[in-house]
């Protein structure tokens, strides 16, 4: 076989693998929308059958073994999964703006968000976000894990109006409001300097708790501009965002003049090291604490992505900050947000 045939045998190969697996993702899709849509079916059913003819749960599991008998070999019929069932009817059949999106994710996940979380809120925030993010169950349990749904509501970025969808939302999930350093061998009292080079010192512990995505590319990184020398305290990259992301640590209260600083760290960056196929680099404020209007102001004006976090170095969170969760109005315009931008993009 000659070279033109070859190449041209390699790229026919090539392109009919992608079709088929971009085919097989169809029918898996088809397959995961039409199995949500029979559970949705039968846990409808049950309700209306506990509602008008009182059916308790003898009379549940006698169907589950009845239904197992029929259909051996499914797991999907047991007794749990289908109180399961009409536990997710019940979750969803009165928000008729939600019920376009449980087919879109599968059921296991379903299971998670259903067993997981008790606030309607909570639970269309975790459907709207594996939707948005494509996450697999591995990943919906950590950020589950990991309170994804209070970290994004007491995030305080720039995010929604700096960044592109969908970059933008798996930025606000990758930056925690919170930062606990309680590995550090720090006193209450530490300067910025001692922070910086405790968090050296402990890298991995400061990675895993930044993100899994999170890699180090230095520390006091050096930015020339107009031949003068400035110094980022630490630069990381993101992999998901493919973005590198400068953080500034403050052993002290957050100053409006320290979103001026992170802006032209940006820009230098962006300007200087931003590669072709990376994104925006993105900046981090990392201070002792924070009022919430005065970050709100000062990120009003701010046209690069830049987030404002607090850290401890105890692994106890601050009374300050357990009180900061939005109304229940403002949960709910933020999510009516996440459906406008989706919206747009269809």
């Amino acid at each position: 076989m000659g070279d033109i045939a070859s190449n041209d045998y390699a790229a026919t190969l090539s392109d009919l693998k992608r079709r088929i697996r971009a085919a097989q993702h169809r029918a898996l899709q088809a397959v995961n929308a039409e199995l949500v849509q029979l559970y949705w079916q039968i846990g409808e059913l049950i309700h209306q059958r506990q509602a008008a003819a009182g059916w308790g749960r003898s009379v549940v599991q006698r169907l589950a073994a009845d239904l197992q008998q029929e259909f051996p070999g499914r797991s999907g019929f047991s007794a749990t999964n289908l109180w399961l069932m009409k536990q997710f009817y019940e979750a969803y059949y009165q928000t008729p703006k939600l019920q376009p999106l449980v087919g879109e994710i599968g059921w296991a996940h379903h299971g998670l968000i259903l067993g997981r979380c008790k606030c309607p809120l909570e639970r269309e925030f975790y459907l709207r976000a594996t939707v948005r993010c494509g996450w697999t169950k591995a990943v919906l349990r950590h950020q589950l894990d990991t309170h994804a749904y209070h970290r994004f509501l007491n995030n305080q970025t720039n995010f929604e109006r700096t960044l592109p969808e969908p970059s933008r939302w798996q930025a606000a999930l990758s930056l925690k409001d919170h930062y606990t350093f309680d590995f550090l061998d720090l006193g209450e009292q530490h300067g910025e300097r001692e922070l910086e080079l405790a968090l050296l010192r402990n890298l991995r512990a400061f990675l895993l708790e930044m993100g899994n995505l999170f890699t180090f590319v230095g520390s006091q990184h050096r930015l020339e501009v107009g031949g003068q020398a400035y110094f980022i305290d630490l630069l990381l990259y993101h992999r998901g965002l493919r973005a590198l992301v400068a953080i500034e640590l403050k052993a002290r209260d957050f100053q409006p003049e320290h979103k001026g600083k992170m802006e032209f760290y940006l820009e230098a960056l962006d300007a200087q090291q931003r590669l072709p196929h990376e994104e925006s680099p993105i900046g981090i404020i990392v201070c002792r604490h924070r009022n919430a209007t005065v970050v709100e102001y000062a990120l009003r004006s701010a046209q690069r992505p830049i987030g404002v976090a607090t850290y401890s170095v105890v692994s106890e969170l601050p009374e300050s900050l357990r009180t900061q969760l939005p109304s229940a109005k403002q949960i709910a315009e933020r999510l009516a947000q996440w459906q406008a931008d989706r919206s747009e993009l269809t």
